[in-house]
Formats: structure tokens, sequence, C-alpha cells
């Protein structure tokens, strides 16, 4: 079996982005070149690896059992590629996962502070709050809560410890009052957050007395937004919750006020967290460097 080794990485494009015109963007190639190479590929193994249709791509069994072998052997001829043309100088694509809650990640400095330091390193960062596997999907890193990494990963701490925080706006809270107890949520009018369209909106935990509970709010307005949920709690909708550093510029300028603060405590902060790899390429390594210079 002859393979042409140059249609594996546009296979695994197009796998770990499940779009023609998405693979074809990152490759920097024609989608019609995409399509012939998948169509090249499946003649070789006699088999369908994708099935397409007018909106999707979809992995075939054949494809999906493609995917995983390569993937692998994939980021270590990359990481050995990138230690061959650098001799260990920082350089090439570094693709990296982040959870949109990680505000002191996504607020600039860090990143700009990176590619000041290292001008040969391209930064692609993917905003999402999805739960999946950074490895099969191409990524290098990944910057999460630490209590929600998988515990086969090697994990950097990139902030101190974190805490939730409720918060409304005076106007919301001169109209509706502010209650007293988190189970008194469910009488008030709540913004909440959902990671996706079909998943459940984010339950509000608390503490009382060492033990912890939860409140299922219904909130008048679900988002998977942070900027539009701080938004609508200023213009005094009513009480959102998320991280306490989220608010705290608002807080201190007397915009937002800080409810049932006796029943939220500390817990692990945000960790920049990546598969362990015996010869980790460069560019990853000067980004794990830099967060350790950073924290």
């Amino acid at each position: 079996m002859k393979i042409d080794m140059n249609l594996l990485p546009l296979f695994l494009a197009v796998a770990e982005e499940a779009n023609f015109r998405a693979a074809a963007d990152r490759l920097g190639v024609t989608r019609s070149a995409v399509s012939q190479g998948i169509r090249r590929l499946e003649d070789v193994f006699g088999t369908m690896l994708v099935t397409r249709t007018t909106r999707s791509v979809h992995l075939t069994e054949a494809g999906e059992r493609l995917r995983e072998a390569l993937s692998q052997p994939m980021s270590d001829i990359a990481t050995a590629l990138d230690r061959v043309a650098g001799e260990d100088e920082p350089r090439g694509l570094l693709r990296i996962a982040v959870t949109s809650i990680a505000e002191q990640f996504l607020s600039g400095p860090l990143l700009a502070s990176f590619a000041d330091a290292h001008p040969h390193v391209t930064i692609d960062v993917t905003v999402t709050d999805e739960e999946f596997d950074i490895v099969a999907a191409g990524f290098d890193a990944g910057v999460r809560l630490g209590e929600v990494i998988e515990q086969d990963m090697i994990a950097v701490p990139l902030t101190g410890d974190q805490r939730e925080s409720a918060v409304a706006a005076p106007a919301y809270l001169a109209a509706h009052g502010a209650p007293k107890h988190p189970r008194e949520l469910v009488h008030h009018r709540c913004i909440g957050w959902r990671p996706a369209p079909n998943v459940a909106p984010h339950r509000w935990e608390f503490e009382e007395n060492g033990i912890p509970f939860d409140v299922a709010v219904e909130p008048q307005i679900t988002t998977n937004d942070l900027r539009l949920m701080l938004r609508s709690a200023l213009s005094g909708v009513g009480i959102t919750f998320a991280l306490e550093e989220t608010f705290r510029p608002y807080v201190e300028t007397g915009r937002l006020v800080p409810l049932l603060q006796d029943f939220l405590l500390p817990f692990p902060g945000f960790f920049l967290y990546f598969p362990h790899r015996r010869n980790m390429a460069p560019k990853l390594r000067a980004l794990v460097e830099h967060v350790r210079r950073w924290r």
C-alpha cells in the first residue's frame, strides 16, 4: 500500500475540524484540494473515511481508527521537526484551548509578553467551555480550573485560589431586596451560565457550616457568554454568579454589590495543562516557563 504522506496531515485537519472549509483554511489550501485529497486516501484504503453532508463531516469507523493511529505519531513528528528546525529555539504554531472564564489568561498581558519574548511562535487560542481531549483535538495545551483537568495531564498553576461571587446592581437590590441565604435565590430574577445549548444551566454552589450544597436557580436569562451576564447584571436585570475577579472592578466602583459572601469559599484556581511528552516541543516548554515566571 503506497500512501502519499502529504495527505495524512490533511486528513487529520478534516478529522479535527469536522469541516472541509475549516480544514482548508487551517492548511491554507482550497476546499477542492481537501476534498480531492480525502478521496485519494479513501481510494488507497478502499473504504470511506468520512461521511459528508451539505452541513457536516463525520468520521466513519475506519476514519476514527486512522485518526487514532495518526494523532500521537503526528504530534511526535511535529515536536521533532520543531527541535530540528530551531535547535531548541521556540517556533511554530502553538494551539491552546482556554475556558471562557480564565480572565487572567485571556485579558492580554500574559499572552502579549509571551509573544514579545518569542516572535517566532504563532499563537492560536480557542476559547471554549466544552470538555474534550485536547490531544485528540490537536491542541498543545489548555487552560482550565484545576478540578476539571484529567489526572493524566501535567498541570502548572496559572493563578492562585479562586472564589465565585453572586452580585447584583444597586438598582435591582433597591427594587427587589437582597437574599439573606442562597436558598432565597429561587425567588429572585437570576442570570445564569451554561457551557453549551443542550446543557442545563450551571448550579450555583455554596457552603454552610462546612457542608457544601448547590442551588438550582431558574434563570430568566441564560447564556454561555460571560460578557452578556456581566452587562445584564450591570443594567439591573437580576443577580448573576461567576468568578469574583470578573466582578472586582465593578464592585470596587459600586456598580455591582456582592451578595451571600459568607457562603462562598475559595477553591483551586486555573492551571495550564498539557500531556506528558518525553521531548516537549520548545514552543510549549517556552510557554510553560513563561507561565511559571508570570505566576
